[in-house]
């Protein structure tokens, strides 16, 4: 993560100065930390969040929402981020994806993928992101190693945009 060097002024009341100094205490935060961790939560948070949103629904658009939070992370941001998620709830093709999705970001960004990820079982029989059966050939062939090994079959990943 790049180091802190813009500073952001706002004016709030004394009383609420300090409050915030009180719930920044109590949270064992600076009050930078604090107001930041409201505005921008953490990645992990942010992205368990979104694992809990693909678990109750399949929208693809909250996979692009995982996409860029994974593609916006330091290498270290991005290790802690998904060291602890859990993606135990998610259908087992969209479980593989996550996780491929994951792998391929950590292969980016030069971090071992997280050790939970070796207990997500491949899918047994191939996913194709597209239906047309003329493409297939070219996505087997253009699919990110990550993928592949998951039995998931796309041309564009973490990084990329369609």
């Amino acid at each position: 993560m790049a180091g802190k060097s813009d500073q952001l002024q706002i004016r709030v009341s004394p009383a609420d100065k300090a409050a915030l100094k009180r719930l920044a205490r109590r949270a064992g935060m600076d009050v930078s930390a604090y107001v930041l961790s409201l505005v921008r939560p953490p990645a992990a948070a942010a992205l368990a969040d979104l694992v809990r949103q693909l678990a109750r629904e399949d929208d693809r658009y909250v996979l692009s929402e995982v996409h860029d939070l994974l593609a916006s992370l330091a290498p270290a941001e991005f290790t802690t981020a998904v060291a602890r998620l859990d993606v135990g709830r998610l259908p087992p093709w969209l479980r593989n994806y996550v996780t491929a999705m994951i792998e391929h970001a950590a292969h980016q960004k030069g971090e071992p993928p997280p050790a939970w990820a070796e207990d997500v079982t491949p899918l047994e029989r191939p996913w194709f992101a597209v239906t047309f059966p003329r493409l297939r050939p070219y996505l087997l062939r253009a699919a990110p190693v990550a993928f592949k090994r998951r039995n998931l079959f796309v041309d564009a990943t973490v990084g990329d945009r369609v």
